[in-house]
């Protein structure tokens, strides 16, 4: 069954698409992380490490169900056809995971994309262009939306023009309510318009972070840039605020798409 976390009357459900190692050495992910940065996020996380030293990485979507709605956040790896074939381990397992948590796309009504890497949109748009998701409204922050061209062009064709012309696209423009407790949240950097969703109840929180951050080196030190991220200051700069904001609360944990655990709390120096 699904990992559930509680805040307060919603649950968070981590649903996990796929497994498997990324595509270049870490190290070349991550140049800038030093010897004792390594050791420390080893030893934080040692799932995230392969028995060849490789970074090793798990493809998770999280469902959030509060006052009778579902929000589904991230569409994973997606099907064998899926725009992610090229590198990630295809096809996807979420269809299994949705129905083990006893969610049937057609229960979804609100898909959030944190943004338009392949590996997060996977099973938003299947076959010939179709919704997998029926119910749904697809929100999209407006700066990746008119970042697509740089980011990924195929996908303006592939995801992009389907939604709009299925009227399931909507563009959102900064931090935007989505349910009582949640919120959509700007974290750009890693890509332009990059978002992340955060569900609060009291002291309680969970932050789903996409992409914020996706190894556990930049958790133990949020200040080491990721190759791919598209601008590198802005992504630090969106990751410590985030960070430091959910350190003020008692009971808040990361809900992550690519660390060992699904949900994980801040390290002592998350909360400094």
């Amino acid at each position: 069954m699904p990992l559930v976390r509680a805040v307060g009357a919603a649950e968070v459900v981590a649903l996990e698409d796929g497994a498997g190692p990324f595509f270049k050495p870490r190290e070349e992910a991550f140049p800038a992380a030093t010897r004792e940065q390594w050791h420390r996020a080893d030893a934080f996380d040692p799932a995230t490490v392969g028995p060849g030293g490789e970074w090793l990485l798990r493809f998770r979507c999280f469902a959030v169900r509060v006052a009778g709605r579902v929000v589904l956040v991230d569409a994973g790896i997606g099907p064998a056809d899926a725009p992610a074939a090229a590198w990630a381990p295809v096809p996807g397992r979420l269809p299994e995971e949705l129905a083990a948590a006893g969610i049937a796309p057609a229960d979804v009504d609100t898909v959030v994309l944190t943004h338009l890497h392949t590996d997060h949109i996977g099973w938003a748009v299947v076959g010939a262009g179709t919704a997998y998701f029926p119910n749904a409204a697809y929100l999209l922050q407006r700066a990746e939306h008119d970042a697509v061209m740089s980011i990924n062009p195929a996908l303006r064709e592939r995801l992009l023009d389907p939604l709009r012309a299925a009227g399931r696209l909507r563009l959102l423009d900064g931090d935007t309510p989505l349910a009582p407790g949640v919120a959509a949240l700007a974290t750009p950097g890693h890509t332009p318009g990059h978002q992340s969703v955060l569900v609060t109840a009291g002291d309680e929180a969970v932050l789903v972070t996409g992409d914020l951050l996706v190894h556990p080196v930049q958790l133990v030190a949020p200040g080491v840039p990721y190759a791919l991220e598209v601008d590198p200051d802005t992504a630090r700069e969106s990751r410590t605020a985030r960070l430091r904001d959910l350190a003020d609360r008692p009971a808040a944990a990361l809900a992550t798409s690519h660390l060992g655990s699904a949900f994980t709390a801040l390290p002592g120096e998350g909360r400094s």
